[in-house]
């Protein structure tokens, strides 16, 4: 990973109308750390508080900081997170929910994970309603939710323009969702892959991470399952995007989301309810 440029400019400890910060506070000097020194990371904090810092890809940078200084009007009155997202859930998670991308006023204004767009509004409403969150709505990184045994990630960790990261984008991001597995590999049992962006991004990280990938690589389908044996078992799970493309037009419905969170879950060793909505 290209160690970019380590200077925010007039951008660092700005805060205020147009101005950068988020959840962890204003926005310092960029983490100039490239990812062969991801190895020397010995948990998921260290790795999350490295990942904040990235400025390596100039197009994304410029992008992300861009929407935060100008935002939303409906969220005129908010200060943007404006960095890259780490992930989000316990270190000790058994299963995995891999997206595509921070929105760009959702987690690039939030700072969490599928926090404060309507995508995430389906997919922790779904999470809720299985029993592996501790509430249906996620709308800031300090509104108290909590997840139960799942952590939720991404192969992209910056708002894309369009919501479209390029592949050499989403290559230089890889090493980042490579330490993350690394580090999860001792709990993760289980994976639920967004879309086939997201699969795509994720079978070679699996690859890197340690894991024998099927060789042709299997081709994404929601509901697919596939199964890595070695160096543990892993059972991968191919679920449609929860992007409104989808949802909206019924091509994923909350049933059809709710069924393949609760079947990853149970591979994953972990425990859900009957939805009774």
């Amino acid at each position: 990973m290209d160690r970019g440029h380590t200077d925010n400019g007039d951008l660092t400890g700005f805060t205020g109308r147009g101005g950068l910060g988020g959840p962890a506070g204003p926005v310092g000097p960029a983490d100039p750390a490239a990812s062969a020194d991801l190895a020397d990371l010995a948990d998921l904090a260290d790795l999350d508080g490295r990942i904040t810092g990235c400025r390596a890809c100039p197009r994304l940078v410029e992008w992300r900081e861009e929407v935060a200084r100008t935002r939303r009007a409906a969220f005129a009155d908010q200060t943007y997170w404006g960095r890259p997202v780490p992930g989000f859930g316990p270190p000790d998670a058994s299963l995995l929910i891999i997206g595509l991308a921070p929105a760009a006023h959702g987690a690039n204004r939030t700072g969490r994970m599928f926090t404060g767009d309507r995508s995430g509004d389906v997919l922790y409403a779904a999470l809720h309603e299985v029993g592996l969150a501790s509430r249906g709505t996620a709308v800031s990184a300090d509104d108290g939710l909590s997840l139960h045994g799942v952590r939720i990630t991404s192969p992209v960790r910056c708002a894309p323009p369009a919501n479209k990261p390029t592949p050499e984008e989403r290559d230089t991001c890889r090493p980042w969702l490579v330490r993350e597995l690394e580090l999860l590999r001792p709990s993760l049992r289980a994976v639920v892959v967004l879309g086939a962006f997201g699969w795509q991004a994720a079978l070679p990280a699996f690859a890197q991470a340690g894991w024998e990938v099927p060789r042709p690589r299997p081709a994404f389908a929601h509901g697919t399952r596939v199964t890595l044996t070695s160096p543990a078992r892993l059972d991968l799970f191919g679920c449609f995007h929860v992007s409104q493309r989808n949802t909206f037009t019924g091509r994923l419905t909350p049933a059809m989301l709710r069924e393949v969170l609760r079947t990853a879950a149970s591979a994953a060793g972990l425990t859900t309810r009957p939805y009774d909505g």
